[in-house]
């Protein structure tokens, strides 16, 4: 460890005034605390860690045709997504690509995405190990939380997460987000001392009780039965293992501070400018627990694909717009559903901000995650499955390439899926089923 580090309490916050409230500022990960290409920790040598997220937005870009003429790195983004201009050189936007039905219908605002998150399309609602939780499994096992899923519009089943068991519901409340991060559960990773928590001790030694009696009872069973106990045993030792984790100091993270509390319940919204507020609150707390290696894996919906988020005096909802609202003769696209997208990128804008002002080392928490943005359509006036809109923000500690325009036209859209599950670290070769099976990741992108 750098002797410097000395010169730094664990606790050491920048304090101030801000508008008349005091605030506080978490100092980021220092160079003191890392090694001396700013990689990793300087005391134990463990990198730093590679996060992921997902952020889904209903109804796609738009019904003119938005796709970015040059690919490469010249290019223009489509004006809907002109928020995030400042990002360009560390975004990628993948067009073109679709998913192939198979024969099946397509149960619009569903098919779509289970076929480019699932790799599958059925005829039925089945929706199990979504990208994102494919990816936790591999990266957040020794995290308190391997996945958070929130839900901006208040309900509970605008979630696109899933692991092998099913669709994880959606968490509608900050206030209940801010509780579950950092309520009693929550253990401060700079705090002075350390104090394990007494129910996780009692567990583990119950535990550590109960292997102790494995000799003498392996003496009393017969074959048959002591296959049983080894199947018990390894599921016994993997819980003693995140027990143990538990149990020990967690590293220092001098970018981890904890937020103040909210008072929003998480009651069901219906004006697009309100859901966008809760959406930057949620964004706030998702990018407290990153920092704090509470989770890393985070994933965000603004609400369910048939959204009913409407503009604040107008009774019709965005979803209602696709179908209704006629494309403008002049300049060649549904003005009125324009409005929504522009909102939900200018606060995609805010989401990748607040991630990038977490400073890690030299660089940003940002630029240590890979944020994914996905829709449900590609023309959404149509609800179809073709053209898909994909984003990547961050290169994820430097494992794929940014600030390009990748034109995959007619391509399976479970190519983007494949790509991003290699670039996380997820050991897949192959991934889809049917004429979205995919073997090889998009070209270019991998570092």
């Amino acid at each position: 460890m750098k002797s410097s580090i000395k010169m730094w309490t664990r606790r050491r916050v920048l304090r101030g005034v801000l508008a008349g409230g005091a605030v506080t500022v978490g100092l980021p990960i220092l160079d003191c605390v890392l090694n001396d290409n700013g990689t990793a920790f300087a005391d134990t040598g463990a990198p730093l860690p590679t996060r992921f997220a997902s952020w889904f937005w209903p109804l796609g870009v738009g019904e003119q045709e938005w796709r970015p003429k040059n690919a490469g790195s010249d290019y223009e983004l489509p004006w809907e997504m002109a928020a995030i201009k400042p990002f360009k050189q560390r975004l990628n936007l993948f067009s073109g690509s679709q998913i192939f039905l198979d024969g099946a219908a397509n149960q619009t605002h569903f098919t779509g995405v289970q076929g480019h998150m699932t790799g599958k399309v059925t005829a039925s609602g089945d929706y199990f190990s979504s990208v994102d939780a494919i990816i936790a499994e591999t990266i957040g096992g020794r995290t308190r939380f391997k996945s958070l899923v929130v839900s901006c519009d208040g309900d509970p089943k605008a979630s696109w997460t899933a692991f092998a068991s099913g669709k994880l519901p959606a968490e509608v409340s900050p206030l209940g987000l801010y509780a579950r991060i950092f309520g009693p559960g929550f253990t401060d990773p700079n705090a002075a001392t350390f104090v394990p928590d007494p129910e996780t001790m009692v567990r583990r030694s119950v535990l550590s009780g109960v292997s102790e009696e494995r000799a003498s009872l392996d003496k009393w069973v017969g074959t048959a039965d002591r296959q049983k106990l080894d199947y018990y045993y390894t599921a016994l030792r993997s819980l003693e293992q995140k027990l143990d984790i538990q149990l020990q100091k967690p590293a220092p993270l001098p970018a981890c501070t904890k937020p103040d509390e909210t008072k929003d319940d998480g009651h069901p919204l219906f004006l697009a400018t309100d859901a966008m507020a809760r959406h930057d609150l949620f964004c706030s707390l998702l990018t407290h627990a990153l920092a704090c290696d509470q989770t890393r894996v985070i994933n965000l919906n603004i609400s369910q694909g048939m959204t009913g988020l409407r503009r604040e005096g107008d009774p019709t909802s965005h979803h209602s717009y696709t179908h209704e609202e006629p494309v403008d003769p002049k300049l060649g696209y549904q003005v009125k559903c324009s409005w929504f997208q522009l909102l939900y990128f200018q606060h995609l804008y805010n989401f990748a901000a607040m991630l990038d002002a977490v400073k890690e080392g030299d660089k940003s928490l940002l630029d240590h995650m890979i944020l994914y943005a996905y829709t449900d359509h590609g023309a959404p006036r149509l609800h179809s499955v073709r053209n898909y809109p994909f984003l990547t923000i961050g290169d994820g500690n430097g494992r794929i390439k940014t600030g390009m325009h990748f034109p995959t036209p007619g391509d399976a859209a479970t190519r983007v899926g494949l790509t991003i599950q290699q670039a996380m670290g997820v050991s897949v070769s192959s991934w889809g089923t049917g004429s979205n099976h995919v073997t090889s990741p998009i070209s270019g992108v991998l570092a």
